[in-house]
């Protein structure tokens, strides 16, 4: 039996989704306010959509984005590594969404960091980006709080502005050469 991926951190399991996951990622994709920076929430069938579409990047990339748990409770969203397109360059990026009264108790970032450090570590990419509507300050906090600095700015149609985040490997290997 093949042993299913998961991330461990102090507080979070981050997993392989499963179908099972549906009900608790509709709380969070599906849910207008989390999903205020996004073209619209989703519905429960683009939920299980993305379920599919992540278990498709882990059979052929390795990686996706992941369910992340409490330790001591069940889904409260999804944290990873996805490639995508990103001012015309297919870059990897980590992404996250937590359940709304999960947020700003630091579960973003302690997920979007242990995914930073998995990437460095189990692949060889040159940096990890993130990327977001120039109006998602949450998302550009945890970007920022995991060391990813703001590299661009460009104009598109869905976010009006979006800004583009990243760490190169180089100042990852220096944060923890300096505890970081």
């Amino acid at each position: 039996m093949k042993m299913r991926f998961a991330l461990e951190t102090q507080r979070l399991l981050l997993r392989e989704m499963e179908e099972a996951d549906c009900a608790a990622l509709h709380a969070v994709l599906g849910d207008e306010t989390i999903m205020r920076h996004y073209p619209s929430a989703f519905d429960e069938k683009r939920v299980r959509e993305w379920i599919q579409r992540n278990r498709e990047r882990y059979r052929e990339l390795g990686f996706g984005l992941w369910a992340v748990c409490l330790k001591d409770g069940g889904v409260i969203g999804d944290c990873g590594l996805t490639l995508q397109r990103i001012d015309g360059e297919t870059l990897p990026e980590i992404g996250y969404h937590i359940r709304r009264d999960c947020q700003r108790l630091g579960y973003a970032k302690e997920g979007a960091a242990a995914v930073r450090d998995w990437a460095f570590e189990h692949t060889d990419f040159p940096a990890v980006y993130a990327y977001c509507k120039y109006t998602n300050l949450p998302s550009r906090r945890t970007a920022e709080a995991i060391g990813m600095r703001l590299v661009k700015e460009y104009p598109d149609e869905i976010n009006g502005v979006t800004c583009v985040f990243a760490l190169a490997r180089e100042a990852w290997d220096s944060m923890k050469r300096n505890g970081g």
